[in-house]
């Protein structure tokens, strides 16, 4: 890698104001901004940056002085680029290409996802945050060497996969030898997360020591303070305005007009200094400007083409706008857009009707297809058919915003008006898919022109639901449910899956975010047609949710099953959250853990993490349930880390489950006001079953049963339907306030669901709730049963509840030796496993026999922080340390860092000894 020359400074200047010579002069603040980062990077601390500031303002000169000041440094350095923004991964292929030596050193999937995004592969589409995790192991590669710095001007101008690559890689280089370094106009939201730096406009003095280096002789002392008042303090301004001053103007002071310009004036004045241009050279510029590689190559047969000769390219160079070196590059990044945007729309089809025809169609079709639909202003079938192509080629190499940006021009270029139509409803879904559901809608409206035939029609409506879903419109059921009707004759499986749609967006919104309940959109979707072929995972589902909220649980049970069988025997995910629902539902437990084991591991081979962040949050639930609080953690954990790379909200449920069950009450409240702050009415669906069911966990461990009952009173009744683990609760609660109606109805709805599941787990809550409300004569019948069914099951936590029940009826039958046995086992168990709310409820019971409860902590290991901890499980289990970065979107050097750490704290020199010295869950608070 190399660094591009830079402009040469221009002359002396007063040291004595704090600044040093250069095009824009830099400020010690930025100076000692820069060196930090730098010396930072040099000693393996990682660090990136932001530089945020108005055209002109100085980010390019700082980006400079970063380069120069980079002693010992590779540097890789790239501007965004405005005509490459919907063409993705484009800026991370110009950043990475003269690292593609160290690729082959990346673990395999890294390689592949990095092949498939630069097009060198065909291949599954990549995770872009699998590529983000490929582009930090690449990057770490080549900074084993040498310091590596990475400079991104103009990186607003990014195409969005890029920009998301490169912020997860910042915020993720901690023990790197690794700086980048952004410059932005305005906020971003891809960089929000990182450190900015503003650069604010220069003083008075700044500005008077500037303008006093680049004009010779005396100024008149007027036409100095108007232009410093003007420029106000923007270091392009100040060099830009003079030049548009006569030597009388100087002199005088006269024709300096009395308002501050702002950046548009600047550029008005720069396209004013195109004009003085040859036209050769102008032309010259804009192919430059068109043709975001840089590929001198391909900018001489363009320029050929249009019979530009070296004469062109020298008046450019001499008049510091183009470098010619390696890649064509403009000296200012700006410069580039203000060429493309100052130029005619003639001027610029004509220079990308030059670059397609200079372009190898075998080795780059789709920029082919992109220069040929920017120089075609008619409908053109031959150019529409490119961009279909080069849509699905960008499609396989994961740019969904690219495959989208094409199937949008071929739509609009395509000249017949049915063709028009339908690809127009090809690229809306392509819109949907990429999150731009704006852009989708004014694509449905173009493809509403029609003419559609009835099934094109039918799909027109469905993503017009589709979007109305994305953008949270109350009436979005609906609209699925009427796009689902109108299916029916014509695509029943297209139907099915529309119906289970609008079942989900109720489910998780809940009644009072939508226009319909739960129990009309399941009425409407149990008139769907059954399906004529095999039946899908998602048909059974259908069927099983639908009889669910109609016809009640027994109605729903065969359907259920099937179809949690059959999503075990399917790499299907997109439905893996109902689907474990469900399993749940049915005490399915082996189900349940099977569901959502697989389709973590699913999301993990693939690489595809969007949702993986929900699959590992509903694992770390099932985690708690089994009393492995600490696996539960790393989970949860795992979860964020993932959210965070994304740049997504954490989901904060089980979260908020996992405090309940420790017994930490400022958490759980915490996070109780958080979640219900914006729903005061606890409606059904998913997000609300955690704001009844977490506190009341905790209300329960604490004694305070009759705060749980409050929460969970109307559970189970109604639309609610998905409530299996609320209920146990309810039943506790209301028994233990003395509300026994409410506490048997509850039983018998309990008993319902579970006489129907006839697993252990079902049946062993079952007799631990109906304990609860028995007589003294069948309630230790019922205890025992529950502690040898629940004994037989992962979930340790509810059998330390049955033990600790039994052992609170035991005392009350004065029976304290027998009470003793249950309540030590109780106490031990929810002491090991990390539930104090509920251990110090045993101990207190203890006490109540006669016997002082011994005080049982979790154990911690040496004070390893939270990433320690989590890494030193993994390399007990086998895990290498590239496998151990993947997990945790960390690279491989970052792991080696971490690991010696533990090592020193541990007191042991080998992976080897942590068996010895680690026992499962001792390293996590």
């Amino acid at each position: 890698m190399q660094v591009a020359s830079i402009p040469h400074d221009v002359g002396p200047v007063d040291e004595s104001s704090g600044l040093r010579p250069g095009r824009h002069l830099i400020r010690a603040r930025e100076r000692e901004t820069i060196g930090g980062i730098l010396d930072a990077a040099r000693a393996g601390h990682g660090q990136a940056i932001v530089l945020r500031g108005e055209v002109g303002i100085g980010k390019t000169t700082l980006l400079e002085f970063a380069t120069q000041s980079a002693s010992g440094f590779q540097v890789a350095r790239i501007d965004g680029i405005e005509s490459e923004q919907e063409l993705g991964f484009a800026a991370l292929h110009r950043l990475c290409a003269r690292m593609s030596d160290r690729v082959d050193r990346l673990p395999a999937p890294q390689r592949e996802a990095l092949a498939a995004v630069f097009g060198i592969s065909a291949g599954d589409v990549p995770d872009r945050f699998v590529v983000g995790l490929a582009v930090l192991g690449l990057f770490s590669e080549v900074a084993a060497d040498e310091p590596l710095i990475c400079v991104v001007d103009d990186a607003q101008l990014l195409d969005r996969p890029s920009a998301q690559v490169l912020a997860f890689v910042a915020r993720r280089l901690r023990t790197e030898r690794i700086a980048l370094v952004f410059a932005v106009r305005e906020s971003s939201n891809d960089f929000a997360e990182l450190p900015e730096h503003v650069i604010e406009g220069l003083s008075d003095a700044e500005s008077h020591a500037l303008l006093s280096s680049v004009v010779p002789g005396p100024l008149d002392a007027r036409v100095r303070d108007r232009i410093i008042a003007e420029s106000r303090g923007n270091p392009r301004a100040l060099l830009e305005l003079p030049h548009a001053l006569t030597p009388t103007e100087f002199a005088g002071g006269f024709g300096v007009p009395a308002t501050r310009p702002d950046t548009k004036r600047v550029n008005e004045r720069f396209a004013s200094r195109l004009g003085d241009l040859p036209p050769e050279t102008r032309q010259l510029l804009l192919v430059a400007a068109a043709e975001p590689e840089g590929d001198p190559a391909l900018l001489w047969r363009a320029a050929a083409l249009l019979g530009l000769d070296a004469g062109a390219a020298s008046r450019a160079e001499s008049e510091g706008l183009l470098h010619f070196g390696g890649r064509v590059t403009f000296v200012l990044p700006h410069l580039r857009s203000a060429v493309y945007r100052g130029a005619s729309s003639d001027d610029r089809r004509c220079v990308h009707r030059a670059l397609a025809e200079a372009i190898d169609p075998d080795s780059h079709p789709d920029r082919r297809a992109w220069h040929r639909a920017n120089a075609t202003l008619a409908p053109n079938a031959d150019v529409a058919d490119d961009l279909e192509r080069s849509a699905e080629l960008a499609r396989e190499r994961g740019g969904a915003a690219a495959a989208a940006a094409f199937l949008e021009r071929s739509a609009l270029l395509t000249p017949e008006p049915g063709r028009r139509a339908t690809r127009a409803l090809t690229a809306a879904h392509a819109k949907i898919v990429a999150g731009a559901p704006y852009a989708a809608a004014n694509l449905l409206t173009v493809a509403s022109a029609g003419p559609l035939s009835e099934v094109e029609q039918a799909r027109l409506e469905r993503l017009r639901a589709l979007v109305a879903v994305v953008r949270r419109e109350i009436d979005a059921p609906s609209q699925l449910l009427r796009a689902a009707k109108a299916l029916e004759r014509l695509d029943i499986p297209l139907a099915r899956e529309t119906y289970m749609q609008a079942l989900e967006a109720v489910l998780l919104a809940g009644r009072h975010r939508t226009s319909l309940g739960l129990v009309e959109t399941a009425q409407a979707a149990r008139s769907a047609p059954p399906t004529t072929d095999i039946p899908r995972p998602v048909d059974f589902l259908l069927d099983g949710v639908a009889a669910l909220f109609t016809d009640g649980f027994a109605a729903s049970v065969p359907a259920l099953r099937r179809a949690t069988d059959a999503f075990q025997q399917e790499d299907e995910t997109r439905w893996f959250a109902l689907a474990c629902r469900a399993a749940a539902e049915l005490w399915d437990e082996d189900a349940t853990h099977a569901l959502a084991s697989r389709h973590v591991e699913l999301r993990r081979r693939a690489g595809n993490l969007m949702s993986l962040p929900i699959a590992l949050n509903y694992l770390a639930a099932l985690q708690v349930h089994a009393g492995d609080f600490s696996g539960a953690s790393a989970l949860i954990d795992d979860a964020a880390a993932i959210a965070d790379a994304m740049g997504h909200e954490r989901a904060e449920n089980t979260t908020w489950l996992l405090a309940a069950w420790r017994g930490d009450e400022s958490r759980t409240t915490e996070l109780l006001g958080t979640n219900t702050r914006d729903a005061p009415e606890l409606a059904e669906g998913r997000p609300v079953t955690y704001p009844r069911y977490a506190p009341a966990v905790l209300y329960n461990s604490l004694g305070r049963y009759r705060d749980a009952l409050a929460l969970l009173d109307h559970t189970g009744n109604g639309e609610e339907g998905f409530c299996c683990w609320v209920l146990p609760e309810l039943v506790e609660a209301a028994a233990r306030s003395g509300a026994y109606e409410v506490a048997t109805s509850a039983v018998e709805r309990l008993r319902e669901r579970t006489q129907l599941s006839g697993t252990d787990w079902g049946l062993g809550i079952e007799a631990r709730s109906r304990a609860l409300v028995s007589d003294d004569s069948v309630a230790e019948q019922l205890y025992r049963e529950a502690i040898d069914r629940l004994g037989r099951c992962r979930g340790a936590a509810h059998l330390a509840r049955a033990h600790l029940l039994y052992g609170e009826w035991l005392r009350r039958q004065r029976r304290r030796i027998d009470a003793r046995e249950q309540l030590r086992t109780a106490q031990k168990m929810f002491s090991t496993m990390g539930a104090e709310a509920f251990a110090a409820r045993a101990a207190r019971e203890l006490l109540a026999t006669g016997e002082r409860a011994r005080k049982r902590t979790v154990e911690t290991a040496a004070h390893l922080t939270a990433q320690e901890a989590q890494i030193a499980e993994l390399a007990r289990n086998g895990s290498s340390n590239p496998e151990i970065g993947a997990r945790l979107f960390i690279s491989a050097h970052t792991v080696d860092y971490h690991l010696r750490k533990v090592f020193t704290k541990l007191k042991i020199r080998s992976r080897t000894e942590l068996e010895y010295v680690m026992r499962p869950g001792a390293l996590h608070n």
